[in-house]
């Protein structure tokens, strides 16, 4: 009887081990996935990243299309603070013009920042407003407030789970893989557009805390295939003495400047963010832009 009973309470034991077993560790930020109705990405520097596409809009500059993961990405990166209880939160939203305001007023009415609101294209139809933010706090509340923002706009909130991204052809496959070569450098595939992430040399802080390149901080670029060309946008992360260099090496290869601003208020080293926009072959792109990033002290 007794030995029935021991073996018994360890085959319980067993069977709960198990299950423990093969239950997915908690991430830490399971409210904030939540709110949003979508998992985020977890990124280097234990950054939790979520990404909200203007898939909605149909915008096309001089007849090109501009893909949403090409320029078109709302996005917002969020790290824990302190002792993991609180976190900090900044990113930047895709809008129209008359969503701007209704948006500022609500992420200013939970505790936000409104860091810049400007453009980044040139003669894109429809015009398109980028405001980015930041926010300190509670995660779950900061979520919140972000959600109230996007409610403002007809940004597509649904989840995008299990909705697989177009394949890019062997076509762009190749023309993508002559950039990267070129550059010496392997981005990632968001769909059918080729990204880029080229972090800073030196640590970038705002308010004594470290803002990794997964939040915003790396010099991103973007290719998307146009026929049998490529499109480019992006910006470069820019110290003062960067920036002409910067610009006439872009101008030297055909590529346009498209703003010059900031995207915080008090970083430092204090930074620039260059826009660019460029069409041309898959060759004379990569040179235009291997040409810029040698001005730029990258890792």
């Amino acid at each position: 009887m007794k030995r029935s009973l021991v073996l018994s309470c360890l085959a319980l034991f067993s069977s709960l081990s198990l299950m423990v077993a093969a239950s997915p560790p908690e991430s830490g930020w399971e409210s904030v996935d939540k709110i949003f109705g979508s998992t985020g990405k977890n990124q280097p520097g234990e950054v939790r990243r979520y990404g909200w596409p203007r898939t909605d809009l149909h915008v096309h500059i001089a007849g090109v299309p501009v893909e949403p993961a090409l320029a078109l990405g709302g996005w917002a990166a969020f790290k824990k603070t302190g002792n993991g209880q609180e976190a900090m939160t900044m990113g930047d939203l895709v809008l129209l013009g008359p969503e701007v305001n209704p948006v500022a007023r609500e992420l200013q009415a939970g505790g936000f920042e409104i860091l810049a609101i400007h453009n980044h294209l040139i003669d894109e139809i429809p015009r398109v407003v980028y405001l980015h933010f930041q926010g300190h706090g509670d995660p779950a509340a900061l979520a919140g407030t972000l959600k109230k923002a996007l409610e403002k706009t007809k940004t597509p909130l649904a989840s995008l789970a299990g909705k697989a991204p177009a394949k890019p052809t062997a076509a762009q496959e190749k023309a993508f893989q002559k950039i990267q070569d070129a550059l010496g450098r392997k981005g990632t595939m968001a769909g059918t557009v080729l990204q880029l992430g080229v972090p800073r040399a030196e640590t970038i802080q705002d308010g004594g805390m470290e803002i990794l390149p997964s939040m915003g901080m790396a010099n991103a670029i973007n290719f998307e295939t146009v026929g049998d060309r490529v499109a480019t946008t992006g910006d470069f992360v820019l110290v003062a003495d960067e920036v002409n260099p910067v610009i006439r090496e872009l101008h030297a290869h055909g590529i346009e400047v498209t703003a010059l601003h900031s995207h915080m208020l008090r970083e430092n080293p204090r930074l620039f963010f260059m826009h660019f926009w460029g069409v041309g072959t898959p060759e004379k792109i990569a040179e235009g832009i291997k040409a810029a990033l040698a001005k730029v002290a990258t890792k």
